[in-house]
Order: C-alpha cells, then structure tokens, then sequence
C-alpha cells in the first residue's frame, strides 16, 4: 500500500522514522509531506496514487478525492471531520477513521485556563503590572461554588465534568442521549434553556452538524446571566458570534474565551469577536500540545495497521 502523509502531523522526525519502519517492514510505503499546502492542484499530485492518506485538519474536497483513483481509507488526525467531504468518500467505499481521545486532555485544560483567566482577570492584571498600575478594580471571582454548563457531554465534556468537581463546581450537561458515566460524575442533565439560565460557565463541546450549526443562537445567548461566560473550544460556528459579540459589549454576559472561530485562522480583520470586550482569543490551538499529538500520532497509525489487518477502528459513519 502507498500511504501518503499529506500535512506534519506534529511529531519529530526520530517518532515519524519509527512509524515508517513498521510500515516499510511490512511491505508499505510511507510518503510523508512536512509542509501544509491547501492548492488543490498540489494535494492532487501528491496524493492521486495513494491508497491511504494521512491528514490532520486539511480540507480534502471532493475534487481532490476523486482524483485519487485507488484510495481506500483516510487516517484522521483529529477528531472533527467537517474538513473532508464525506459524501464523497462514501460514494467511493472510503473508509475514514479519525483520531477521537487524543487531545481529550489538553482541550479540557484549556477551558480551565481560560475560565480563570477570565474569573481572575488575568489579562487586565497583567497589563496593570506592566503599566505601573495596582489591582484597583481587578477584583475576581472563585471558581469553587460555580454553576458549570457543558453542551456535550462526551469523552471532552465530561474531562470537563471531572476537573470541575475537584474545583467545587455544580455542574450541569445538556446532550442527547444520557451518560451513566457523566452521572457519575455529578452531572445534572437539563434543557438547553435551563442551562443557559442557570450557567455562571457554559462550556461548548458539541461538533458542527446542520443540527449544531448556530446552535448557540440570540435568543439562547439572551438567556444568560449578565455575570456568566461563554468557552468555545467546539466549532466556530455552533455559535451566531455576531450576537455573541453584542451580547459581551452591551454588558449582557460577562465575558467569553474563544479558540474556534467560522474559519481557520488567520481570522478576518472585521471578525466581530476582534473587537469585543473580555474575551480571550485563541488560534484554534486547545489541541495543541506535545503530548497529545504524540498521542495523536500513536492513534493515526493504529487506525492504519487496524485497517490493514482487516480490523478498522474509529471509523467514521
């Protein structure tokens, strides 16, 4: 099989060695890219012989896919998949498993990290300093004894679920199907209404599907208390960020921290959220971290050597 590494994957050239190896050892062939390029014309040379890609978040369109004649299966290296157009996959018999688990971690700390920056002021206080100034006004707020509510409790949310307990938190889930795990964990499921009500957090993990997109809309982000924040580390567009960004310079909420947007950053200069009071921006990087892409990394070669062996994990629907 020729298996085609279309984008870095985030892991050293010592880890990546080893994984061509057990490939090669077995009779495949490993082509791996180090550069991310987008041009179709590029993806379409690089990856028209291949039976197997391996691809993070690069879109792969439908033009691109039907330019490869013998693919049959697409190793995803992250857990979203609205990058790639499945419909056509499908049509072609491709299997596409993706990566779900491996940046469970590092998301779900990030949401801690911006949840009290925004409790603590962290940026203002950091500002203060370096201006010559004092911590008048700066007074923050406890974490402990907060209402946190999770909009998708799955594997992300209830890492969530788990860490907002040990601060102290009340916490509540909307999803659509129950988890006897997140019971376990001291999640009180509501509406969607009711969370939006009784949150001081709101916490999004949902993926983008025309059933999420704009989920988080006006009349939902209406429903929030004026001392309440708002965490998007999901999907840009499950929220309508123009009424999120109204909603945080009129003084509705109190604040929010965004790591996703409609669209990959770079982020347009007119984005509404560029120019909205407490927030934090963040450039799509929750994932992030050196050890979850080695995680990442363990995870998109397993679903290939699964594949192989006629055993394909993580597949996709």
């Amino acid at each position: 099989m020729k298996i085609v590494m279309l984008e870095p994957i985030g892991i050293s050239e010592e880890d990546l060695s080893k994984y061509r190896e057990k490939l090669e050892g077995a009779g495949h062939q490993l082509i791996a890219y180090q550069d991310r390029v987008e041009d179709e014309d590029i993806l379409i040379t690089r990856a028209k012989d291949a039976d197997i890609l391996i691809i993070t978040n690069l879109p792969l369109s439908r033009r691109v896919i039907e330019a490869c004649p013998d693919l049959k299966m697409i190793s995803v290296g992250f857990t979203g998949v609205d990058h790639i157009d499945l419909a056509a996959c499908r049509e072609r018999n491709i299997l596409v498993s993706n990566s779900s688990g491996y940046a469970t971690q590092a998301v779900a700390e990030l949401v801690f990290a911006m949840i009290i920056d925004l409790l603590r002021n962290i940026k203002p206080c950091d500002e203060a300093t370096r201006n010559a100034g004092t911590g008048a006004g700066l007074l923050g707020n406890e974490l402990a004894g907060k209402v946190l509510g999770i909009v998708g409790v799955g594997q992300i949310g209830m890492r969530v679920a788990k860490i907002a307990g040990a601060f102290g938190c009340k916490i509540l889930g909307y999803a659509t199907r129950e988890r006897k795990e997140a019971l376990d964990l001291g999640v009180q499921y509501v509406s969607l209404e009711e969370l939006m009500k009784e949150s001081d957090i709101v916490s999004l993990h949902v993926p983008l599907l025309e059933s999420t997109r704009n989920m988080i809309n006006r009349d939902l982000i209406s429903l929030m208390k004026p001392s309440a924040i708002l965490i998007n580390t999901a999907r840009g567009a499950v929220v309508d960020n123009q009424a999120l960004a109204e909603a945080l310079n009129e003084g509705k909420i109190a604040g929010a921290g965004i790591d996703v947007y409609e669209m990959e950053p770079p982020i347009p200069g007119d984005h509404p959220l560029l120019n909205a009071k407490n927030t934090i921006l963040t450039p799509h990087i929750a994932f992030a971290t050196v050890e979850s892409f080695q995680k990442r990394a363990a995870i998109v070669f397993a679903n290939i050597e699964k594949y192989l062996a006629g055993e394909p994990q993580n597949v996709i629907e």
